[in-house]
């Protein structure tokens, strides 16, 4: 007799099951996230569990590192993003845009491994032959790169178990399945459980193991929240497709800076290095044009300028339009209340646009200082000296409060030429030397800030 087949509710982001549908998650309080999947009541035939007898705890201090627990790619920006190379028996989750090179740069990985390491390659999405194609154009010719097309995750496992390759790769993750699960691939439960079955088997045996997880319509990473709190590292591209510059994001890592970026450019040979962020992102400026303010901000562990654009016209409709790319609609719509209430500059009846070149993301409020007078130099149509960069925190009193590593900061604004630098007062005490070229104007609230570039 057939098993009854029953469904049931599961959340998409904390895992909590429900036997009907709820417009808000009883677990996470998340709303519209509960996604039908469908379960069998006959139990499932596992093997039976039973108590391993060699389990054994060992004192901290027997506990010894060699020297090789990391294997450096040679790719310095992705070396740079996972703390240094990548940690034998780690679990890394790459994911992104459709389209944005996470393919491309797991198989340049393995062009710059090849010679060193035994890679598999396992794909649930393309052929053999389509992998073969896209490898010979980046290089990838090496006898010691194997490539499976396979989607039960057991079988990869116990491949893995069986040759025990130096680096594994998984692309991608929502087509792999467990087949004593009866749910289809990609749902919320095979994710979660495939997951957990392939760190188990690279832990065991001290394999890193690289995952690629495809992003839903929201940009969120697909599947249950609970995936990226299994791996140990988090890795996200950002950019615009169209675009041909690429971020890669260290969202979480146990083994190095959280929230370190790597920047790439997209080219016919796959992802090259962009070595000096700062110089691309500022290359092809306007000079005396009015909207354009450069700021400075610490991402992971390195300081990067970025060119904030304020447009600021009048609107055409009843209500005035405010609209941010690459900075936090909230928090213009905060600095625009200030520049307001503190200083009679009124946007109520104008249209306000805020852009950040190089498809930048700023969350840093650092960057309030350049925001806001991007958006002073769009009302007056008075242009900011091109050599002139800021920084600092805005407080809703229209004070400028201080924001962390400001040496850092006027260092690399230095070594790109520039001349001026607008920053809170309280950021000099932190200023052991201040290169002769720059000259560092303290302020203390917003309004010294824009007298300075009128």
């Amino acid at each position: 007799m057939p098993p009854k087949v029953k469904t049931v509710y599961v959340c998409n982001e904390c895992g909590y099951e429900s036997s009907k549908w709820i417009g808000k998650c009883t677990g996470c309080g998340s709303w519209n996230s509960m996604v039908e999947e469908v379960v069998s009541t006959a139990k499932p035939q596992f093997p039976a569990a039973s108590v391993s007898k060699s389990a054994i705890a060992k004192p901290l201090s027997e506990i010894t590192l060699n020297d090789e627990e990391r294997f450096i790619t040679g790719i310095s920006e992705l070396d740079r993003v996972l703390g240094g190379g990548i940690v034998k028996g780690s679990v890394v989750l790459l994911s992104g845009d459709p389209g944005i090179g996470k393919s491309t740069i797991l198989l340049q990985i393995c062009n710059a491994l090849q010679e060193k390491l035994k890679v598999l390659y396992v794909s649930g999405e393309e052929s053999a032959l389509q992998i073969k194609m896209r490898a010979g154009r980046l290089g990838v010719n090496s006898d010691s790169v194997s490539i499976m097309t396979e989607t039960d995750v057991r079988a990869v496992c116990d491949y893995i178990s069986a040759y025990k390759p130096d680096l594994v790769m998984i692309d991608s993750i929502q087509t792999m399945q467990l087949l004593e699960l009866s749910s289809a691939c990609g749902s919320i439960v095979q994710v979660r459980e495939c997951t957990n079955m392939l760190l188990r088997t690279g832990k065991d045996l001290g394999i890193p193991i690289f995952i690629v997880g495809h992003v839903n319509k929201g940009g969120d990473i697909a599947g249950p929240k609970v995936m990226e709190h299994i791996v140990d590292t988090v890795l996200y591209f950002e950019g615009e497709r169209n675009q041909s510059y690429r971020i890669l994001r260290g969202i979480k890592n146990r083994f190095g800076s959280t929230n370190e970026i790597g920047v790439f450019e997209m080219t016919d040979i796959g992802l090259k290095e962009v070595e000096n962020p700062s110089a691309m992102l500022l290359s092809g400026r306007m000079a005396d044009v009015s909207g354009g303010c450069i700021t400075c901000v610490i991402e992971g562990t390195r300081p990067i300028l970025a060119e904030v654009q304020g447009l600021v016209s009048a609107t055409g409709f009843g209500n005035a339009r405010r609209t941010a790319t690459g900075f936090d609609y909230n928090r213009l719509n905060l600095l625009l209340a200030v520049l307001e209430k503190r200083l009679g500059l009124y946007f109520s009846n104008l249209d306000a646009y805020v852009n950040i070149v190089g498809g930048m993301r700023l969350d840093e409020p650092a960057a309030d200082l350049a925001v806001a007078l991007s958006l002073v130099s769009g009302l007056t149509d008075i242009p900011i000296d091109e050599n002139l960069i800021a920084f600092g925190e805005i407080g809703l009193s229209g004070e400028l409060r201080s924001v962390p590593r400001a040496q850092a900061r006027i260092n690399e604004a230095a070594r790109l030429g520039f001349t001026k630098c607008i920053l809170p007062k309280a950021c000099i005490k932190q200023i052991a030397t201040c290169p002769d070229s720059l000259e560092l104007i303290g302020v203390t609230s917003l309004k010294q800030a824009i007298d300075i570039i009128k």
